[in-house]
């Protein structure tokens, strides 16, 4: 079911949509302010989703099934009719929290609300050209406790680009650092990304480089044209390990406010990547 209170049902614009997963936590409606403010820079139409798990309607048909209070630690059944009106209860929630998000911008958008997995009802909805931007953490875990195993599938498998939200205070000066590899089609998308994200926060940017020769002119020449920057507002350093913790040191002295990589990049392969990227609190977008 998708609701279109200030949108047209099908429509959307050629740059694409921005899909915002909505799931009752305070980090998707950080994402949704993020998402709502995005929209409004390019012009795209924003599409709130809400989905029902299945999973979890399904585990409380059983009889044995309780569940434990985050606040309270109160183990309490796990019922059926509870957790149906849990359900529409945030649905409503949702549909609220997107016309609010949305109104101080004039964006079109509308909320889909669906029953099934999470993951395969967000990619039967996703495009090539769409934005899907998540918060970092569910309601079911910790805040900074783990990168959440719905995040960790749509970063995956997402057709478009992924934009991985946290709530953070951004370095007046802070820099948007983009991880470039020896994939000439990533590297691209990935500028483009970059490109996205600096127009509207018109932040310097810093390009890590993998193993390899150094970058020649002209390709440093055909990133600066595309990322709309002049030379003064680029830095290039090489990146002599994916080592997380060498990652973390230099992303520290270049003060980042935002990543931008492909999924495709070494760094996301090294073991304790995810902690790297939890402990370092800042928003993450992950192209194809």
């Amino acid at each position: 079911m998708t609701d279109a209170p200030e949108t047209r049902a099908g429509q959307s614009n050629e740059a694409g949509r921005v899909l915002v997963l909505l799931d009752g936590s305070r980090m998707s409606y950080a994402a949704l302010e993020a998402a709502a403010e995005i929209a409004a820079f390019t012009g795209a139409d924003v599409l709130g989703v809400f989905v029902e798990e299945v999973n979890l309607l399904r585990s409380a048909g059983y009889g044995f099934a309780r569940e434990v209070g985050a606040s309270s630690g109160v183990s309490r059944p796990f019922d059926p009719a509870g957790i149906e009106q849990r359900m529409q209860r945030l649905a409503s929630q949702a549909r609220r929290a997107l016309a609010g998000a949305v109104a101080p911008h004039g964006v079109r958008h509308s909320l889909s609300v669906a029953k099934g997995h999470v993951i395969d009802e967000v990619l039967a909805l996703a495009g090539p050209g769409d934005l899907l931007v998540l918060g970092r953490v569910g309601w079911s875990s910790a805040p900074g406790a783990r990168l959440g195993s719905t995040a960790k599938g749509l970063v995956h498998r997402s057709p478009g680009r992924v934009l991985l939200w946290c709530d953070n205070r951004a370095l007046p000066q802070g820099r948007v650092v983009v991880f470039l590899n020896d994939h000439r089609d990533a590297n691209r998308r990935a500028v483009q990304a970059a490109a996205e994200v600096i127009r509207h926060s018109r932040r310097p940017v810093t390009l890590l480089l993998g193993a390899g020769p150094d970058m020649p002119p002209e390709e440093r020449e055909g990133i600066l044209r595309d990322l709309g920057i002049q030379e003064s507002d680029l830095h290039v350093r090489s990146l002599p390990s994916t080592d997380p913790v060498k990652v973390a040191g230099i992303l520290r002295q270049e003060r980042a406010v935002q990543l931008v990589l492909s999924r495709n990049c070494t760094l996301l392969q090294e073991p304790g990547a995810e902690q790297l990227l939890m402990a370092l609190n800042l928003p993450v977008t992950v192209t194809p």
